[in-house]
């Protein structure tokens, strides 16, 4: 039941590009998977995905892609946490009393030896920190909005725990 209030987001992410789109409405981010945060003792966020662009030639500014690593889909798991959180927000409300959103993570490529521990479980912990109810990571082909709805995955991926 609780299914019917429940915001079912699918996100599709790579070092070039995040992609956060809320199944039930069809909206949806795409954008490069940025974060511009002020320089200082506490470092406040400036602008996320494409607004982070605009502080590049900042001097009072740092703008880094937390998900570009050569050994890894993450360098930097605050970072992240912030430009999921950044993107979420930028999704239209479909309502006040929405519920925390279900997430379909869909990590992008697929790395020698596959995903490591470390790695589904950041990823599974950002998700719960961008304000998640219910995280699947999954692995494999991208998802239908049918599929993500159903949680009627296909046999050609996985869902990694």
């Amino acid at each position: 039941m609780l299914d019917l209030f429940q915001t079912p987001l699918y996100i599709r992410l790579s070092p070039f590009r995040l992609t956060v789109r809320n199944v039930k409405t069809g909206t949806f981010v795409s954008e490069v998977p940025e974060i511009a945060l002020s320089r200082g003792p506490k470092p406040k966020v400036l602008g996320a995905g494409d607004e982070a662009a605009l502080y590049k030639s900042s001097k009072s500014a740092l703008v880094l892609n937390p998900f570009s690593h050569p050994r890894s889909l993450m360098s930097d798991f605050t970072a992240g946490e912030q430009v999921l959180k950044a993107f979420v927000k930028k999704l239209p409300k479909g309502s006040a009393f929405a519920a925390s959103p279900r997430m379909v993570f869909h990590p992008q490529g697929d790395p020698a030896g596959g995903f490591t521990q470390i790695e589904i479980r950041a990823l599974h912990e950002m998700a719960l920190g961008a304000g998640a109810s219910e995280v699947t990571i999954w692995q494999g082909q991208d998802l239908t909005d049918e599929q993500v709805l159903s949680r009627d995955y296909p046999p050609t991926g996985r869902v990694l725990e």
